[in-house]
């Protein structure tokens, strides 16, 4: 009689750019079991939520055209991750028993709870449910009513120009400096499209109380905003603290260089949530799309009893679209550091759209041919000055 070969049951929690395609690479083999967790029915293509907010353009898409024959949806959220009993324990009550787990929860917008009246009164644009409620209100204002952006990030900076492009009245906080991660020419060249476009750009500004219809300045200046949209700074969930596993002061899950967890190998993590040797990659889809490739691998390395790679991805750069016709490409080393070299105008705002574009199509190609997924390589990290992460943890 012939005997059956082992299933492998993998639960990836999240179902972000990340967290998709893993769940479609660990197809590599036909022996492993996957089950993708995720809130929401549909997928959030948050590389576009900027331009949904503004009525632009859509930022969901179907799971039923992402995800590959034989990958389990389940529109559930994780509550904890059971290491004991193996066992992800849902909100529904449900538990998936597994052997792996890929951790691709993502990350949310951040509010900060000192500063008055923000989470009461300011709204996030990283995340779905937020970004509908811009929308719903945006709908609601006359196209003159005060707008603030709070925070010169690329999202900021990019919510920014949608709604100015439209006529909308914008201010755009930036606490420090605009686009601080963009060389000092780009850094120009977007202030100059922003000034053109009638956005008051607030630097070395900082809100310390949000209101109603008003946000109030560090120098006491009160500037009346009908909508203030919050755009500094991102958060993580809590699952995998909640769960008992150590984090970064972020709550980001702690792992080696082959994405897996400090405490338990048989979690591995990837996307925004991960910080490899306490040393996260920077959040982007950009390193969404290689480290879920490179989750999946490890994952799939450990089945076979092979030792995993490392992390070796190489980033190649920002692209920035400064509404529907105009946008910069920021170059930069492999280790994130921006060149004074970019481009900008027209052809970079159909360069941004192909790369956006480039983000399904991944997901896509992967369902279709798991192990397909090229990225450029930078080779492994340098040495680390923790390896395991343990001295950074938090707990």
């Amino acid at each position: 009689m012939p005997v059956r070969s082992t299933i492998h049951k993998v639960v990836v929690v999240g179902g972000g750019y990340a967290g998709t395609l893993a769940a479609n690479r660990l197809r590599k083999r036909d022996d492993v079991d996957v089950t993708l967790v995720n809130p929401r029915p549909r997928f959030i293509d948050r590389m576009r939520l900027h331009q949904f907010v503004a009525g632009t353009g859509e930022a969901t898409a179907d799971y039923g055209s992402l995800l590959g024959e034989g990958v389990a949806l389940v529109v559930d959220s994780a509550t904890r991750i059971d290491t004991a009993a193996r066992m992800v324990r849902l909100a529904s009550g449900r538990d998936l028993d597994y052997d792996y787990v890929i951790y691709a929860v993502g990350s949310t917008g951040a509010i900060p709870t000192s500063v008055p009246g923000a989470t009461e009164f300011a709204v996030p644009v990283a995340e779905w449910e937020s970004a509908q409620r811009v929308r719903a209100t945006l709908d609601e204002l006359p196209s003159e009513a005060p707008i603030t952006v709070v925070g010169a990030g690329l999202t900021g900076i990019e919510t920014a120009a949608e709604l100015a492009e439209q006529g909308r009245t914008i201010t755009l906080v930036c606490g420090g400096s605009l686009a601080p991660s963009l060389s000092a020419s780009t850094r120009r060249s977007v202030s100059r499209w922003l000034s053109r476009h009638g956005v008051a750009v607030l630097e070395s500004a900082e809100v310390t109380e949000v209101r109603t219809d008003a946000v109030v300045l560090a120098d006491g200046d009160v500037r009346p905003s009908a909508l203030t949209i919050w755009a500094a700074g991102f958060g993580v969930p809590e699952l995998a603290a909640t769960s008992g596993l150590r984090t970064d002061d972020l709550g980001r899950l702690l792992t080696d260089e082959t994405l897996t967890s400090v405490d338990d190998d048989r979690i591995v993590a990837t996307g925004d949530a991960a910080a490899p040797s306490g040393q996260p990659l920077r959040m982007s889809c950009q390193a969404a799309a290689p480290l879920g490739a490179r989750a999946a691998d490890t994952v799939l390395s450990r089945i076979a009893g092979t030792e995993p790679a490392v992390i070796d991805f190489a980033f190649t750069g920002s692209c920035v679209s400064l509404g529907r016709r105009n946008g910069v490409r920021q170059f930069a080393r492999k280790d994130d550091t921006s060149l004074n070299v970019y481009l900008g105008g027209r052809i970079v705002a159909a360069y941004k759209e192909l790369t956006c574009k480039l983000g399904l199509f991944k997901i896509r190609l992967e369902a279709r041919k798991p192990g397909s997924m090229p990225w450029p390589k930078g080779g492994p990290r340098p040495e680390q000055p923790v390896s395991d992460g343990r001295a950074v943890a938090s707990s």
